[in-house]
């Protein structure tokens, strides 16, 4: 079946897409930044977010606090705690992406749960996402098979993807279900358990990833358990781009005085281990 019109021009403005293409002509991995929104406060979230743009992430994830996550270890708990306290919502969330649009043209991520995007409401959130040039959304407990509960608002011509994961734990049957239907770039769960650093087997990791290539052209990207230079290295090995959440959000709780500055530098050490 050939691709809308629409769907075509929507790719070619795809700043997911670009971005990925930019990366692998530069032979490196892609380096993904989790950051919860409004931690420790809107003001200086903002500044962290604007520090780690501009020191080199390819793609930001922000994180919208949710008070009862599921997937997140107990460093990007305590992130949404302090950020809930601060007042921050899905809609001062997508007001620093605002903010943000006016520096930069990487690509924005929304990761989120299900919960904020039924108060907000599905479609004012698609339609205010792209208004402000948000690149997609992850909701982590809105299983693949549902996508379609946020996307049907979405038309071809919006540059928006729905972003899926692949866990350890996904057979190999959903597995093909789920790469049928990604878009953007695949989130690719390097281990069971929640966000933070753990061991990672990359020789295991390595042939899942391998075989995930066969079944899809889109960008798989590996997260979980990624916290220092060293696992960024041998990530960027065998994957299209490397998620960083804890280890950041890590630096914003122990350095609250200089986070911003902190979290530039880390981001600068990271990005040279990007390369393959």
């Amino acid at each position: 079946m050939k691709e809308s019109k629409e769907k075509i021009e929507a790719d070619m403005h795809n700043r997911i897409t670009e971005t990925f293409y930019r990366t692998k002509k530069e032979n490196r991995a892609a380096l993904v930044g989790y950051i919860t929104a409004g931690d420790p406060d809107e003001e200086r979230s903002f500044e962290i977010l604007d520090a780690a743009c501009g020191a080199g992430l390819d793609l930001l994830e922000l994180g919208i606090p949710f008070s009862d996550p599921t997937a997140d270890g107990p460093v990007i708990q305590r992130a949404a705690s302090r950020a809930i306290r601060a007042g921050m919502t899905l809609e001062k969330g997508i007001g620093l992406v605002r903010r943000l649009r006016k520096r930069y043209e990487i690509p924005i991520i929304l990761f989120t749960y299900y919960n904020p995007v039924i108060a907000y409401g599905a479609e004012r959130l698609i339609a205010d996402a792209v208004d402000t040039g948000i690149d997609g959304a992850l909701v982590v407990d809105l299983p693949s098979e549902n996508a379609d509960e946020m996307m049907r608002y979405k038309n071809a011509a919006m540059p928006f993807s729905f972003i899926r994961l692949i866990a350890p734990t996904t057979d190999t049957q959903r597995q093909k279900t789920i790469l049928s239907q990604a878009e953007g770039f695949v989130y690719v769960v390097s281990r069971r358990g929640v966000t933070g650093s753990g061991s990672i087997d990359w020789n295991v990791l390595s042939g899942e990833i391998q075989e995930l290539r066969k079944r899809t052209p889109v960008p798989l990207c590996i997260g979980f358990g990624i916290a220092s230079p060293e696992d960024v290295r041998s990530a960027a090995k065998i994957a299209d781009g490397v998620i960083v959440g804890s280890a950041i959000q890590r630096l914003v709780e122990t350095q609250l005085q200089t986070a911003a500055q902190d979290v530039a530098d880390f981001v600068r050490q990271l990005r040279q281990n990007t390369a393959r």
